[in-house]
């Protein structure tokens, strides 16, 4: 129906420009004309302006446009010129003929293209039968009325224009010839097309919107008509043209965008290719038949003796045309030899294959539709592995439960994805555990035995297999301790690495450099060795080899893995890409980081995602492309041991995040899915939530100011990290370094509304608390800390109910709702809850929002405190003293002994080079030790006192302006509802406002990027459910459900896909009226 919509307006707006149309007078043609050139540029406008955008993320080469001159001629031409003089019928029709240099380009792509054969007899008849169309057309025109000369010219000018519009997609077979051909002058030439695409539309979009303005502008003197008569049209006249343009436009935009989500949705067959085939035909019924009819009852009426005249305003025809006479032979003519090959001529679309969120330019090789050919352009510019993916989870001091959740979660995707099945071949998979410190000493023993965790670990994995008998198991001893290897159900290995540090570089980073150069440096490289030995690409493996980085307590679903998997297969340049982390865990410190890692993805990742590139992608659930990870500068770079102050900071606090900027340093993109579900326990007391932000705090601040300072480079050779993008993050930055100012400047205008204080006195009190925290902090153990941020926190949330009521207050004694500071409340209140609506089965995450609002003190002024003070202390923090097993631990049977034996040589002095190089356990140097905590110490001094100097700068900057409010202070007349002033005025503080109404515009920023993200994470997801066998969905949804293990009824908590099959109901019930759309 779209597609019929755009074709009928648009041949409404030639038809307009017809002399003999009595709609709008022969004067006022040119009107119509100018909207037909509008129609005819308004896709190369929306072009221009979508590659300036992208050029802020790449350079590209100056290309040559010659055809693009052509084509955009051409178009003006046939548009303009040529079909406001043929009937509507021919107008219809004609479109259909611009495949006429497509065909040839087929044939010869189909003879350099072996693949492509079968293709060779369609492409053949279909060019004959568009040039029979022709040689058709140009006879019944010229033999009605040789003597017409100007019918002639008419078309001549038409045959001429299909024939230049039709270089449009040149670039379409080009591309294939190119690639098949010996030449290497065509492959460079190729090769430079792709690396100019940005500058190369940019520029023919241009010559586009100048060529058309040229043909309109000389056609309209040389036709003998005047400009003038644009500035004099009647309303009736304007309104009849504003709206055909209109409707043109935007439903010429929404076809396009329908097309590309009905691919991306893998529906390429039913709502692509059958509404573009059938968009011609439908245009045809809607405009003919009603003229039949009429025209049936006009001869009947005057009983065959009038004159065939159709001027009737209701059917906007030609009447200097003898219609019917034409419409008799055209489409048993050049009418069906056209729309025939047009069929023929893309019939190798009904076998294209067709992934996943395929990407625009991978559907299109050009990036946007022609503004009168839209079905042509959309047929004719569609373009003519098995991964691996490794599981990699860390472990320390995890409960059974908590080891539970991980490994029901991989014996789940095992049977989702058998090892041996052939229909399940769009990756296999291996599951590594890396454990560190696992062993304690024995008597009689030099290797000591595996510790309690470890235990546990094995039994948990006994547990989870079931009933059956678990397959004899060797543990095999290596040269970093122990490795236990269990075949699961359906063939897919876990592979347990028992580290011992004694042997080994214990902590988590050191376990995932120790999984990097294992998988990446030993065992892909094997398979590289004998893929070179067999002549094959090695580099094709590198890039479809992939590594999910797991906490040792993650719980996550089949489905959130292939979404992943999905958006590293489609875009080449993405290195990693998250999911949605869900934190579990019950009380109010879970409650308070719900809300906080609902907000973080609902909006900052989405923006990150949309805008640039996200810059952190968590290690609880990630999937890394071992190309990106095996890239300069990344993993060896993060192999490196920290021997400064500032990387035990940067490198060991926050691993994960210093990852992704060595990533992002090279030129990778990392995004979010938000489909993609994960669970993992939070902390789930005061104490431990304070540690772990002590590490995350300092550490993100690190890596995201290492980013800034290489802001030049990174814009240069990174295509989604562009300069506004930084701009974006360093108003972040900023905003996060002065959070604790802004939250004592909140807390001074409460008590500056409730008790007869000034301002500037209110602002004093406010800080004093926070002051004496400050020095505290630096005399104090940090429980001793903890347990006063602990207080103060409690005090702060009953005076942040106050300040709520304060802000309610303010408006209510204003009268009015229209301040600054009411405005930003109401509108931020806005956003999140249709933030929350946006995200159905979190809506419930909104009401912990209100606990939130009253820890936003703790959070970000006594804990942005703590942390600044503690970033010399470098330890983990949490799960250090937890029981070693949980309270419940299930019997499970005794796993049989298992023997001992070393591994293979090769692999054996693997390990011994790796330990060597990097992984060799550190010295007990008392002295280095001493001088790192010294230097730690100065660091965090340094940092401290700039951090807390620049809060203290802001307060005094705040305290002058309301010191001297009557010389500084924004005066704004106070207005009601009804914008009615009520005679007072409001002082409004500049500083004050200035940051409100940035923080103001980021939040808008984020809200119009999770839009998007929204649109997009759901044509992701029904594109999920469209593809993937109906027999694993059943199997999914009937074993894997929370709480189920393979063959046992032992219950824990684990992911679901609720929130996804939310999605799919709501596709289900409102898509269908959109794609109705297709189905013409």
């Amino acid at each position: 129906m779209d597609f019929s919509l755009f074709q009928t307006s648009f041949l409404l707006l030639i038809t307009l420009s017809n002399e003999g149309t009595k709609t709008i007078p022969s004067k006022q043609k040119p009107v119509a004309l100018l909207c037909v050139g509008c129609c005819l540029i308004a896709s190369s406008v929306l072009l221009f302006l979508k590659s300036i955008w992208k050029a802020c993320y790449k350079t590209s080469k100056l290309p040559r446009k010659s055809t693009t001159f052509m084509a955009s001629l051409g178009a003006a031409i046939l548009t303009i010129v040529a079909m406001p003089h043929l009937d509507i019928v021919t107008n219809v029709t004609i479109l259909n003929s611009v495949a006429v240099v497509s065909t040839l380009l087929q044939v010869s792509t189909q003879c350099t293209a072996r693949e492509r054969n079968r293709f060779l007899l369609p492409s053949i008849t279909s060019m004959v039968l568009i040039i029979l169309g022709f040689v058709l057309f140009c006879f019944l025109y010229i033999m009605k009325d040789p003597a017409n000369t100007k019918m002639i010219i008419w078309v001549g000018l038409a045959v001429g224009g299909a024939f230049l519009v039709s270089f449009n997609w040149w670039e379409t077979y080009f591309r294939l010839i190119g690639e098949n051909s010996s030449s290497i002058f065509l492959k460079n030439l190729c090769r430079d097309m792709t690396k100019c695409q940005n500058v190369l539309h940019i520029l023919s979009s241009l010559l586009r919107i100048a060529v058309t303005a040229c043909v309109l502008g000389a056609y309209v003197p040389l036709a003998k008509m005047d400009w003038d008569i644009v500035k004099s049209i009647p309303s009736r006249e304007t309104r009849i043209i504003v709206i055909t343009v209109g409707v043109q436009l935007i439903s010429s935009a929404l076809c396009h965008w329908f097309a590309l989500a009905a691919c991306k949705m893998h529906a390429l067959r039913r709502c692509f290719i059958l509404p573009l085939y059938l968009a011609s035909l439908a245009v045809m019924a809607l405009l003919i038949i009603p003229v039949i009819v009429y025209y049936q009852d006009y001869r009947v009426k005057l009983n065959g003796t009038a004159s065939i005249n159709f001027t009737d305003k209701r059917y906007f025809v030609v009447s200097n045309i003898l219609f019917l006479n034409v419409f008799v032979y055209l489409p048993s003519g050049s009418a069906t030899s056209w729309w025939l090959g047009l069929v023929l001529a893309t019939l190798h679309l009904w076998y294209l294959s067709v992934y996943r969120i395929q990407r625009t330019q991978d559907l299109f090789v050009r990036r946007l539709y022609e503004g009168a050919f839209i079905e042509q352009s959309l047929l004719l510019n569609t373009p003519l592995e098995t991964a691996m993916i490794y599981l990699c989870a860390t472990m320390w001091h995890e409960t059974y439960n908590e080891m539970i959740n991980i490994i029901i979660s991989i014996f789940r995707l095992d049977r989702y994805r058998p090892k041996n099945e052939e229909k399940s071949k769009d990756f296999t998979f291996e599951a590594h555990i890396f454990f560190d410190d696992a062993f304690v000493p024995a008597e009689g023993s030099n290797d000591g035995h595996v510790n309690e965790y470890g235990e546990n670990l094995v039994k948990v994995i006994t547990e989870v297999y079931g009933q059956q008998q678990i397959p004899e198991q060797n543990i095999i001893r290596t040269p970093y301790g122990g490795r236990l290897v269990v075949t699961m159900p359906h063939g897919n290995n876990i592979v347990v690495h028992f580290k011992n540090k004694e042997l080994i570089r214990h902590k988590k980073r050191w376990s995932q450099v120790m999984y990097l150069y294992y998988l990446l440096g030993w065992k892909l490289m094997t398979k590289y060795y004998e893929r070179w030995q067999g002549g094959e690409d090695e580099k094709e493996e590198k890039h479809n080899t992939y590594l999910l980085a797991l906490d040792g307590d993650t719980d996550f679903h089949p489905a959130a893995l292939i979404l992943l998997v999905d958006r590293l297969k489609m875009y080449p340049r993405v290195g990693a890409a998250c999911g949605r982390i869900h934190p579990t865990g019950s009380g109010p410190v879970v409650w308070f980081q719900k809300f906080e890692y609902a907000v973080s993805h609902w909006l900052q990742k989405t923006a990150e995602h949309v805008f640039g590139s996200v810059l952190c992608s968590p290690g609880c659930f990630s999937l890394f492309r071992a190309e990106a990870l095996m890239d300069d500068n990344v993993m060896k770079k993060y192999a490196t041991k920290s021997t400064e102050a500032s990387h035990y900071i940067q490198y060991d606090q926050g691993e994960d995040r210093w990852l992704c900027t060595l990533m992002l340093k090279q030129g990778w993109r990392v995004e979010y899915n938000a489909a993609s579900d994960a669970y993992t326990n939070a902390p789930e007391d005061f104490k431990e939530l304070y540690n772990q932000r002590r590490r995350w705090g300092p550490s993100t601040m690190a890596n995201v100011v290492d980013l800034l300072g290489s802001t030049n480079i990174i814009s240069r050779r990174n295509r989604s990290m562009s300069k506004p993008f930084m701009f974006y993050q360093l108003f972040a930055i900023v905003s996060a370094i002065l959070a604790p100012a802004t939250i004592c400047l909140m807390v001074a205008g409460s008590i500056s509304f409730l008790l007869p204080i000034p301002s500037a006195g209110s602002l004093v009190i406010s800080v004093i608390p926070p002051a004496i925290y400050l020095g505290l902090c630096f005399k104090l153990k940090t429980d001793t800390q903890i347990t006063i941020a602990g207080i103060l926190s409690v005090m702060y949330a009953f005076l942040m109910l106050v300040v709520t009521m304060t802000i309610i207050g303010s408006m209510v004694k204003d009268k009015t709702i229209l301040t600054p500071g009411s405005m930003f409340v109401i509108i931020m209140a806005i956003i999140y809850v249709i933030t929350a609506i946006l995200h159905p089965q979190e809506f419930p995450l909104v009401f912990y929002g209100l606990l939130y609002i009253v820890c936003i003190p703790s959070a970000y002024l006594l804990l942005t405190i703590y942390s600044m003070v503690n970033m010399n202390n470098v330890s983990w923090g949490t799960r250090e003293s937890k029981p070693p097993a949980g309270a419940d631990t299930p019997s499970a049977p005794t796993p049989r002994t298992p023997c001992l034996y070393f591994s293979l040589k090769e692999e054996h002095r693997f390990w011994e080079d790796l330990q060597e190089k990097y992984l060799k356990p550190l010295p007990d140097d008392k002295e280095r030790k001493e001088k790192i905590a010294s230097d730690l110490r100065d660091l965090r001094n340094k940092i401290c006192f700039a951090f807390f100097i620049l809060n203290a700068m802001w307060l005094v900057a705040t305290f002058t302006l309301q010191v001297f409010d009557g010389v500084f202070a924004i005066n704004m007349t106070k207005v009601d509802l009804n914008l009615n002033a009520t005679g007072g005025y409001l002082q409004i503080d500049p500083i004050g406002f200035m940051f409100i109404v940035g923080f103001a515009t980021s939040v808008v920023i984020q809200f119009f990027g999770m839009l998007y993200h929204r649109l997009y994470t759901l044509i992701h997801y029904v594109a999920f459910l469209d593809t993937e066998p109906v027999v694993q969905k059943h199997q999914s949804e009937e074993f894997y459900q929370p709480g189920k293990m393979v063959n046992t009824t032992i219950t824990t908590v684990t992911t679901t896909t609720t929130d996804l099959h939310y999605y799919y109901q709501f596709y289900c019930s409102t898509l269908p009226l959109l794609l109705l759309s297709y189905n013409c």
